[in-house]
Parts: C-alpha cells; sequence; structure tokens
C-alpha cells in the first residue's frame, strides 16, 4: 500500500480479504424517462487483478450505486484471466479491438513505466505491467477501451505458447536455438 507524507493511502484500490486489489473504473448514473417521471439506474465498470499477471474486469448494472458496484466486482472475478508477462512487459506488440475501439499496446524497456490512457493504465498496473506504451485510438467510450484493452491482453502469447503451436522448442521460437541441424 502506497502512502503520502501523511501517512494517507495514496491510491484508490480497495484491498479484499484475498490477495486482489480492486479498482472502480467508471461510475455511471442512468435516466430513463418514463409516465410517472425520471427513473434513475447505476451502471459500473470495475478491475481486480493481483498486480502478478492476473486481472479482470466486470460491468455491474443496479438502482442503487453500491450494488452496482457489488455486481461489477463479482462480474469481474468472474471474468478473471492470467496475462503473460516477461520481465514486467509484455511479450510483444499488439492491437486489441472492440467495437470502434483501439488499443495499441508495445513492449518497453525497463524503467519507462507504464505509459496509457485511465482504462488501458488502470488495467495494466492491476495485471502486473510495469513497463509498457500503449495509445488509444478511436473511441472515448471507457467501456469500449476496457473491452479493447482485454482483447489485446488476452490475444498475448509467450515464447513457450508460440512454440507448442509450431511444435517448436521455446529457444528456437526466440532465435536462440542451434538451427544447423
Amino acid at each position: 500500500m502506497r502512502q503520502d507524507r501523511r501517512g494517507r493511502r495514496r491510491d484508490n484500490y480497495r484491498e479484499s480479504d484475498d490477495e486482489f486489489q480492486e479498482q472502480v473504473l467508471q461510475l455511471n448514473r442512468v435516466m430513463r424517462v418514463r409516465k410517472g417521471g425520471r427513473r434513475i439506474r447505476y451502471n459500473a465498470l470495475s478491475v481486480v487483478g493481483n498486480r502478478n499477471g492476473t486481472v479482470g474486469v466486470g460491468f455491474g448494472k443496479a438502482n442503487e450505486p453500491p450494488e452496482a458496484i457489488r455486481k461489477s466486482m463479482q462480474d469481474a472475478r468472474k471474468n478473471m484471466f492470467q496475462v503473460p508477462l516477461v520481465n514486467g512487459t509484455i511479450p510483444h506488440g499488439i492491437t486489441g479491438k472492440a467495437s470502434s475501439a483501439q488499443v495499441v499496446l508495445k513492449p518497453a524497456s525497463k524503467g519507462t513505466g507504464v505509459v496509457a490512457g485511465s482504462s488501458p493504465r488502470l488495467i495494466l498496473e492491476l495485471a502486473g505491467v510495469q513497463d509498457i506504451l500503449s495509445k488509444c485510438l478511436g473511441s472515448r467510450n471507457k467501456i469500449n477501451r476496457a473491452a479493447a484493452t482485454i482483447d489485446g491482453l488476452k490475444r498475448l502469447r509467450n515464447a513457450v505458447q508460440v512454440g507448442r503451436l509450431r511444435g517448436k522448442p521455446a529457444r528456437e521460437v526466440l532465435g536462440l536455438g542451434d538451427t544447423s541441424a
């Protein structure tokens, strides 16, 4: 847990009982006009991760904000997946797409940090990525940007997975193996 000079928590991450951290990415108030007046509902977009390669994003809707947040956290825990990491960054560049949103993710050298917009930054930090470059294209919608980031992260493959697909050892995929034989 990070603290400022006065000893207060500096980030808005909620510590839960287990190893995962929870964060609300967006809370929307939605109004529907009906015969009797306006009906107000809320929807929430949340991210859950352990900062060690596991992350999930969830969406929840309810009549009250706390219930919408609880539902989105529950959905995020249900949709968790592993992100392949190599020395604190991703193994290769990739473009995630969702609706009209595109998020370009590129590996970065050590010490670069997370260079990303608000939605991708939160997801990448909770996934445990320490060094990455990203650019959001297309949609300005946080929900679509989050979905595009998740799409890109889910399609990442490490050398072992690529080697298994090609029927070759990981060393040969990386160009380290003896290819003279």
